[in-house]
């Protein structure tokens, strides 16, 4: 009665439903994930009131209401579980968190990032457009849009420009 009143329009009915059946939704999470903490359960219940809300237009006042809510419970539970799958797949445990720097020296090295005078030389030998794209995005880190403001080329054209001179760059440095 109280969901046909509510599918009318009655919004203290829509209060009194949800009051009368939230402990119930609950226990039918309990029952079904005793291993979950309280405030897992708790986030369940509140995703079965909120579809339960999305799709209270659905209900059907000739067919009992339990077996209903039973099922969007069941639903929320089995997209719950889903969730916490795809949550899992990309967690790593880790025993020992892995240290910044080595033992041996810091990671500011001068020889680690190559030859900086070659890089100039490289960065020297590039079209100027391209030359120009990697100033602007790369050694003065500007943004797509400043730089094709300051430069009147288009943010495609400075993609594909800065895209070409990390290949020629790479290219060139790897020769050396």
């Amino acid at each position: 009665m109280l969901m046909q009143a509510a599918q009318a329009g009655d919004a203290r009915a829509y209060a009194l439903l949800l009051k009368k059946i939230i402990p119930r939704v609950r226990a039918m999470i309990k029952r079904q994930r005793q291993f979950l903490p309280a405030a897992d359960i708790e986030d369940l219940a509140q995703d079965v009131l909120i579809s339960l809300h999305a799709v209270r237009a659905t209900y059907d006042p000739v067919r009992p209401f339990m077996p209903w809510l039973v099922a969007i419970t069941r639903n929320r539970l089995v997209d719950g579980a889903r969730r916490y799958a795809r949550q899992k797949a990309h967690e790593v445990n880790v025993d020992e968190y892995p240290v910044t720097f080595s033992e041996e020296g810091t990671n500011t090295d001068g020889d680690l990032y190559g030859d900086p005078d070659a890089l100039k030389q490289a960065i020297q030998a590039l079209p100027s457009g391209q030359r120009e794209a990697v100033q602007m995005l790369k050694l003065r880190e500007m943004s797509l849009k400043e730089a094709a403001v300051a430069s009147g080329v288009s943010i495609g054209a400075l993609k594909v420009s800065v895209h070409r001179a990390m290949g020629a760059l790479r290219k060139a440095l790897s020769k050396e």
